[in-house]
């Protein structure tokens, strides 16, 4: 499977959605298109948006990958799929993420409309909504892009392609670390901090128990997320 992660938006956690939503789950490593890698991932290999051939002939040799777009090549990664006619027909789905802001929501109706243009279908384009506090109903947050997909019809919105904002997230950011990475280390910490008489380290401990308790939660909300993503 080959993903595409854009919006002509900044701010919208497209890097997070790529590195720790899809790649996990289709075993892909990150394929970054953005003048300035802002997220620090030395493992992404950055691609500039007027570098598209070389992208097309990365996407021929991999079964899987992620496509990271940074908003400041948007446009110019969306121009030249219209200019290679048919490479829209190389990704299987198009994510847009949004979140709950004015500017945000504007430009994930403008992205959808422009992927609407050089031929991208609806079936192949899916609004994830990002951020969102745990006491908010996206349908009421996000009404407007809501009602945008049911009128033009060229977009697959759901309430189940919902992230919540989590603490996790801003942890993760600019390290190597993952969720998975997390979940996977086997110490217990319990123990460890009961048997620690360091109290520096008994707080190390305690945060890295809560980090994986953390992780825990986004992890079953990510498989459901891209469960829901996938199969719509």
């Amino acid at each position: 499977m080959k993903i595409v992660v854009l919006n002509f938006s900044g701010n919208v956690g497209k890097s997070t959605i790529s590195r720790h939503l899809i790649a996990p789950r289709i075993c892909s490593s990150v394929i970054s298109i953005e003048s300035i890698n802002s997220d620090g991932d030395e493992d992404n290999e950055a691609l500039r948006g007027k570098q598209f051939q070389t992208l097309m002939d990365t996407l021929a040799i991999e079964d899987a990958a992620v496509v990271d777009v940074g908003a400041s090549n948007v446009e110019d990664f969306l121009n030249r799929m219209q200019s290679f006619k048919g490479s829209h027909e190389d990704f299987d789905l198009y994510i847009v993420p949004t979140v709950p802001k004015t500017k945000q929501l504007k430009d994930t109706i403008s992205t959808i409309d422009y992927l609407a243009e050089i031929g991208v279908p609806a079936s192949k384009i899916r609004v994830v909504f990002n951020m969102v506090e745990i006491d908010e109903n996206p349908a009421e947050v996000f009404d407007g892009i809501i009602q945008y997909a049911e009128q033009a019809g060229t977009c697959v919105v759901s309430p189940d392609f919902v992230i919540h904002t989590n603490e996790l997230f801003g942890k993760l950011k600019g390290t190597a670390n993952s969720i998975a990475a997390i979940l996977e280390d086997k110490t217990d910490f319990k123990f460890a901090i009961k048997e620690a008489t360091d109290p520096a380290e008994k707080v190390r401990l305690s945060q890295a128990l809560g980090m994986k308790r953390l992780a825990a939660g986004v992890q079953e909300e990510l498989d459901c997320v891209f469960k829901a993503v996938v199969e719509a």
